[in-house]
């Protein structure tokens, strides 16, 4: 099976409206997914039983199988940089053995886990009491995965809070620590700087700036700071004791961390168990991947829908729109999480791809985007497939009429961009509304959308712990599976570096204290623009 094979087949049915495919009474149900308590539907794309077989026979031939064992087995995956690939043996409470280079990881796993619990327990009880007798507030300091991931779940699992308040700081951009810490109070507040190697400029500028900021009124600053790194060295120069330095292996990327020590806040957040019950939703979606053939495994499924749309269609882009407002950040959190994975231009041998990677992943939460973007996404020149998802139930018992309201809005986007609606329907209406003639058409023509525009749809009972484990390691899965049938590998990031390289030599051009000789004519006078206008 090809890619024109694939792009043939979508082409073959471009302009076939989905509304037909319901004709069949079984389209719904046959073309949805129940697992783990979620419905996942497809059905409003235009993928049929033929193409579905073969988006999975695509899969076969990648060897998706084969190669989600290695990655549990512990193999290194990652061959670029030598490493194996196991955020999930973060969570593998049961402890089934984990083996790499011939060693079980699993005992230093759980006992890391058990250590950082124990002191976000002791955060939240009070036994750890830092200068000011009590800690009432977290500041988290870290940078992509090392913020993205507490920060999105930290908020999704808002109603589960009952410890000290959390809060993130990641960019460098001195407001962004500056209105964090406006209002805290320097002895009772707890600074968590997660960086694996201490040495991430932005983070480790922050880390310096709140101890400064920690100075003013704390006598040992540095004892109210907590480290998730894997260095000693440098934690212990910058003052933090070993029993607050909390490590994780290199076999964890950084985008998929949270699951271990970069979750600390989310851990002081809602506690250790239900924190536990967050890793025994990614645990059991990780168990169903494993072990569940591709027809009908939910994460190969939102993989080849993904496949089909971006490779097969030619669809740029993605919309994630979660109708949680508690979900706002998971949009940027799935964008990291896809676009850093799947964001690569070569193949495992090094060679150009032949055909376009990852897409690019945007969204904002329901109802918001409504009266925001998705005028374009309804009656725009450009097809943008879109993922919306809902809980069946919210918090707020008392406020039912409103997740009434939201649910049926979600419903209803999908069910209008695959309707939409026909010029003689709008001629229709503008005529019950009394126009007539040449402006009654040009009225009816603003008024038609083309729908056949393809959506799927993710329902659950209720955001949970355990059920945004399962919906984060759906994710997590999702962007393996579109990478192994890429053939790319989707847990390096080089693309990051060559920014951070030239920002290093930047900074001192910046700072007026050499010269901008060697670069390019626009960045000079970009720079000679900056240095006059610095007081």
């Amino acid at each position: 099976m090809t890619w024109d094979d694939l792009k043939d087949a979508a082409e073959a049915v471009r302009t076939r409206h989905m509304l037909t495919l319901f004709e069949d009474d079984t389209r719904a149900d046959g073309f949805s997914l129940d697992a783990l308590g979620m419905r996942f539907d497809y059905s409003k794309t235009n993928i049929d039983a033929a193409a579905r077989a073969m988006l999975i026979e695509i899969a076969r031939e990648a060897r998706v199988e084969a190669k989600r064992d290695e990655m549990f087995a512990g193999a290194k995956i990652n061959d670029t940089e030598g490493r194996a690939v196991l955020h999930t043996a973060l969570r593998n409470l049961d402890g089934d053995p984990v083996i790499v280079d011939g060693a079980d990881v699993m005992p230093g796993v759980l006992d890391g886990l058990d250590k950082t619990v124990a002191f976000a327990e002791a955060v939240r009880d009070g036994s750890f009491t830092g200068q000011g007798g009590k800690i009432t507030d977290v500041v988290n300091i870290g940078i992509g995965g090392s913020d993205l991931g507490p920060a999105m779940a930290t908020l999704a699992l808002a109603p589960y809070h009952d410890g000290p308040r959390c809060h993130f700081v990641s960019n460098v951009d001195g407001a962004h620590i500056a209105d964090t810490l406006r209002g805290l109070d320097p002895t009772t507040t707890l600074v968590i700087v997660a960086s694996k190697t201490f040495t991430t400029i932005e983070t480790m500028t922050n880390a310096r700036t709140a101890k400064a900021w920690m100075s003013e009124k704390v006598t040992d600053p540095a004892a109210q700071f907590a480290a998730v790194s894997t260095s000693l060295e440098k934690t212990g120069d910058f003052g933090i004791a070993s029993e607050r330095v909390f490590g994780f292996e290199d076999w964890v990327g950084g985008r998929y961390s949270m699951w271990g020590p970069i979750g600390l806040a989310l851990m002081i957040a809602i506690g250790g168990d239900a924190f536990r019950a967050f890793l025994r939703g990614a645990q059991a979606m990780d168990t169903h991947f494993r072990a569940t053939k591709l027809e009908e495994n939910m994460p190969v499924l939102l993989a080849l829908v993904g496949i089909w749309h971006n490779q097969g269609c030619g669809y740029a882009t993605r919309a994630v729109l979660p109708y949680d407002q508690r979900l706002s950040r998971l949009p940027a959190y799935l964008q990291q999480l896809e676009m850093e994975s799947n964001g690569k231009r070569v193949a495992m041998d090094g060679f150009t791809l032949d055909v376009d990677s990852g897409p690019v992943v945007w969204g904002e939460p329901g109802t918001n985007g409504q009266h925001a973007f998705y005028q374009l996404i309804h009656q725009g020149t450009r097809v943008i497939p879109c993922e919306f998802m809902v809980a069946a139930e919210g918090h707020e018992p008392e406020l039912a009429h409103h997740h009434t309201l939201l649910i049926a809005n979600c419903l209803a986007q999908s069910e209008a961009l695959l309707r939409g609606r026909s010029l003689d329907e709008a001629r229709k209406m503008m005529a019950d509304k009394g126009f007539t003639g040449d402006e009654l058409e040009r009225q009816a023509r603003h008024r038609v959308f083309p729908g056949n525009r393809p959506s799927t749809t993710l329902v659950y009972p209720q955001l949970t712990p355990e059920m945004l484990g399962q919906i984060v390691a759906l994710y997590e899965h999702r962007v393996f599976v579109e990478g192994v049938i890429l053939g790319i590998n989707s847990f390096d990031q080089w693309g990051v570096e060559l920014g951070k390289e030239l920002a290093t030599s930047l900074g001192p051009v910046v700072a007026g204290e050499t010269g901008a000789e060697g670069k390019d004519a626009s960045t000079r006078t970009l720079v000679e623009f900056v240095l006059r206008h610095r007081g």
